[in-house]
């Protein structure tokens, strides 16, 4: 994106400030929405997260990220129920797995849901393409998932969360 002086990025994502400042206006969008927000502000944020990794993007965030997607995606939990999970994961893995980043260009970013009419499923659709690019980590991401709380064992612990 051309730079306007947008909102200040400190640099943590793998983006530039004008790409930044579209994703503050599209999670604003959320927020000021509740119904809005349980929809979609998950898949949001996970595929904003895991489209612009590398850089200083810590390998931690990008699993949590990427198991935000599955979580969802691939497991069918309704977005507002997977942060628990993904703070047991937080607490359970010690060493995170490095996912190299898919070597494409993006045919849809967080500019497609800005611009949308209907927000749910500018969402939905950009983050199933953004999972479905990452498909060479898939099988990991479902190892990790399994282990960390989809055992038979953790299962009824983490059905409490």
């Amino acid at each position: 994106m051309p730079p306007t002086g947008a909102t200040t990025y400190d640099g943590y994502f793998n983006t530039s400030q004008e790409c930044w400042s579209v994703f503050t206006e599209v999670i604003g969008a959320e927020f000021s929405n509740a119904a809005l927000f349980g929809r979609v502000h998950q898949l949001t944020v996970d595929a904003y997260a895991v489209q612009h990794a590398g850089g200083r993007h810590p390998d931690k965030s990008v699993c949590i990220h990427l198991t935000g997607l599955y979580l969802v995606l691939e497991r069918g939990l309704p977005p507002p129920s997977v942060a628990p999970y993904l703070q047991t994961l937080a607490s359970r893995v010690h060493e995170w797995p490095h996912f190299e980043p898919p070597s494409i260009i993006w045919p849809r970013t967080i500019f497609d849901v800005a611009t949308a009419d209907d927000h749910t499923a500018a969402v939905r659709e950009w983050s199933t393409g953004v999972w479905a690019e990452w498909g060479m980590h898939h099988q990991v991401i479902a190892n990790l998932c399994a282990e960390s709380f989809f055992t038979t064992e953790t299962q009824r612990k983490t059905n409490s969360l």
